[in-house]
């Protein structure tokens, strides 16, 4: 019998021959999404494939290698000598297509429900900030002034490495050069004496801070928190189920007597010791004490945020808290985002001896580990010194740069914006004159394409603060220069 003629008409069919995307995807993809969607009827005859070549313009082998995936994925189906047709078993089971997620449509399903925790912990989700190097964006380290060309160097070198090391599954702990070598630079940087066994390797901080609290914390779980406070943890730890309880904090770090009285029956402390954030304050070294007492009193743990403690250019830093713990009550939890570049996806948490043996158990199920590609380059980077090198260089530059933005603000933001002056980190804050809002100045600068944060975008409860956090350390100083005099015609301009 002589095949029909004809078909169903497909010149709707767009094909894009700038795209990079072969032709028979292009092809394959709209026929799919047709039959999927309705527009072709189960049973409904398809062009012969010359036919279908000719009115495309491609090749009928083109054409025939489309039908062939249709055919295997069950979309179409052959009839010696009658033809291709879309196949009859989407009668009964073709996909219901999703409405869009916008409008007042009828949803087709209900929406699922959400845990406890993750519900409670939505209702103080933010919208993330631009992560651009522009006046004031904060956590953002000198891309300009990184050595990209060593590393290029380092990953060439790398590569051409081993091909199970490159390639292969990672350790769910960490790579063993790349945890001996942040060992070693704890113990000779920040007086931290720990064994590369109690160094695990996360994909970033708040992967940590994720773990630690899926570990430690039952629903409900009491957890004091700096009020205002890094926003990361925070979300972390709610995700967890715990119950935050928002601790104030003062010029002396966290005020250790306040948590007592408002939850003596705490199980997991969160602290921001080297450089409070986002408030800038330095614990003392009594508080530190008063807080592992605490700690111990209440047989609770303490996780110590050191995120940009490295910075320290206003003489020598006051010890971190996991290096005068005495009890094993502190995880340190540190991170290659400021100290490195936030691509790489890299931090580490130092276990107390107590804990190394749940937190392998838990890593070695839960975690495949993030790339050894990235921490290998990382590993020789410190082993060879460039690290300790970069970070004497940084501290140089952050340290101008947080100069420069004091001076200008000096000269162009009096009577509006009081620079408060930091010895460490990548940002500082500025307190506001009293008629001026947090959120209103925010707003101003946004619109003139520079980044403010309202201090209480960080807090959990309210503060007597009413300032701006303002990050130094990702702009050039002509950049700072530029956006003090941007800051200034902004808040003048909702005064």
């Amino acid at each position: 019998m002589v095949k029909r003629s004809g078909g169903a008409l497909l010149l709707s069919l767009h094909i894009d021959r700038e795209s990079g995307r072969r032709v028979t995807s292009q092809v394959f993809t709209a026929i799919r999404e047709m039959i999927l969607s309705g527009g072709l009827n189960a049973g409904e005859r398809l062009p012969a494939s010359r036919t279908l070549a000719k009115d495309l313009g491609i090749s009928r082998t083109t054409v025939i290698e489309v039908f062939e995936r249709l055919a295997a994925e069950g979309l179409i189906e052959s009839r010696t000598g009658a033809g291709t047709f879309v196949s009859d078993a989407l009668k009964e089971n073709r996909p219901a297509m999703t409405p869009p997620l916008t409008g007042t449509e009828n949803r087709p399903f209900s929406k699922p429900r959400l845990s406890r925790s993750i519900t409670k912990a939505s209702e103080m989700f933010y919208e993330r900030l631009p992560h651009e190097p522009r006046a004031f964006t904060t956590a953002m380290p000198a891309f300009d002034a990184f050595p990209l060309a060593l590393w290029s160097r380092q990953m060439s070198k790398h590569w051409r490495d081993q091909r199970n090391i490159v390639m292969g599954y990672s350790d769910p702990h960490g790579y063993v050069p790349l945890r001996r070598a942040i060992a070693s630079h704890l113990r000779a940087n920040r007086g931290i004496a720990c064994e590369p066994e109690q160094i695990f390797v996360v994909g970033g901080a708040q992967q940590a801070f994720y773990l630690i609290g899926s570990l430690l914390l039952d629903p409900n779980d009491k957890v004091w928190f700096e009020n205002p406070g890094a926003i990361g943890a925070r979300n972390s730890l709610i995700a967890c189920g715990g119950n935050l309880i928002p601790v104030p904090v003062d010029g002396q770090g966290l005020m250790v007597e306040e948590g007592q009285r408002l939850a003596p029956d705490f199980r997991l402390v969160f602290v921001t010791p080297a450089h409070q954030q986002p408030l800038g304050s330095t614990m003392s070294l009594e508080r530190r004490f008063a807080l592992l007492k605490a700690a111990e009193d209440a047989d609770a743990l303490i996780i110590e945020d050191d995120y940009d403690g490295e910075f320290c250019y206003g003489g020598h830093p006051q010890p971190t808290l996991k290096s005068v713990d005495s009890t094993g009550r502190v995880i340190y939890v540190g991170t290659f985002s400021k100290t490195l570049f936030p691509a790489l996806r890299l931090g580490y948490f130092v276990s107390p001896p107590a804990l190394v043996d749940v937190f392998n158990q838990v890593t070695n199920a839960f975690l495949q580990g993030v790339p050894s590609s990235n921490q290998a380059v990382v590993a020789s980077f410190m082993e060879e010194g460039h690290f300790a090198a970069h970070i004497r260089r940084m501290r140089k530059i952050y340290a101008e740069r947080h100069q420069v933005l004091c001076d200008a603000a000096s000269a162009h933001l009096s009577g509006l914006l009081e620079i408060v002056p930091t010895d460490t980190g990548l940002h500082t804050i500025g307190l506001l004159s009293p008629d001026l809002s947090e959120n209103d100045a925010a707003a101003a600068a946004e619109e003139r394409g520079i980044t403010v944060t309202p201090i209480e975008r960080f807090s959990i409860a309210p503060t007597h603060s009413n300032g701006l956090v303002l990050g130094f350390s990702g702009i050039k100083p002509p950049d700072i220069l530029a956006g003090v005099s941007t800051l200034a015609r902004a808040l003048e301009s909702i005064r």
